[in-house]
C-alpha cells in the first residue's frame, strides 16, 4: 500500500521550530521511525514551503497511491487552492496537525480543506502521523 506524506509550509523547521509546540525530532529522524513501524506499508515524504507544488503533488499521486496523509500547514487556513486539488483527485486524503489547532489563535480554528479530506487527526503530536498510517491499514 501506497502512502505519501504532504507537509507544507514551515514543517521543514521542526526540531528548530517552537519545539514547545511542535517537539524536538525533525520530521526526516520521524520518518525513519514511522518506516520502522509500518513495514506493510510504502511510505513516501514530501515537504514544500511553495503551495503550487503541494497542488503539483497532490495531482501527480492523487490517481495511483492507496493515500495522502497532509500536513498542509498555515494553508490548511487559507488555500482554497489546495482544497480544490483534494476534491480533484481520487486518493483519499487525511489531514493532520501536531498541534490542536483548536487550542491555538482563533484563525487557525477553520480548516479549508477538511471537507474534502476522509478525516483529521490534530493536537497528538506526531502521533498524529501513526494515527493516520494506522487509518489506511484497517481501511485495506
Amino acid at each position: 500500500m501506497k502512502i505519501l506524506i504532504i507537509n507544507g509550509p514551515n514543517l521543514n523547521l521542526l526540531g528548530k521550530r517552537e519545539p514547545e509546540v511542535y517537539g524536538n525530532q525533525s520530521f526526516e529522524d520521524f520518518f525513519e521511525t514511522l518506516k520502522i513501524d509500518f513495514p506493510t506499508l510504502e511510505l513516501d515524504y514530501f515537504q514544500s514551503n511553495i503551495e503550487g507544488e503541494l497542488i503539483d503533488k497532490l495531482h501527480k499521486v492523487g490517481f495511483t497511491y492507496e493515500g495522502i496523509i497532509l500536513n498542509a500547514g498555515a494553508y490548511t487556513h487559507t488555500s482554497v487552492a489546495i482544497s480544490d486539488a483534494i476534491a480533484g483527485i481520487t486518493t483519499p486524503v487525511v489531514e493532520v496537525h501536531i498541534s490542536n489547532i483548536y487550542k491555538r489563535e482563533e484563525y487557525r480554528h477553520k480548516s479549508i480543506i477538511s471537507a474534502h479530506c476522509v478525516g483529521m487527526i490534530a493536537g497528538l503530536g506526531m502521533k498524529s502521523y501513526m494515527l493516520a498510517c494506522q487509518y489506511f491499514l484497517q481501511k485495506k
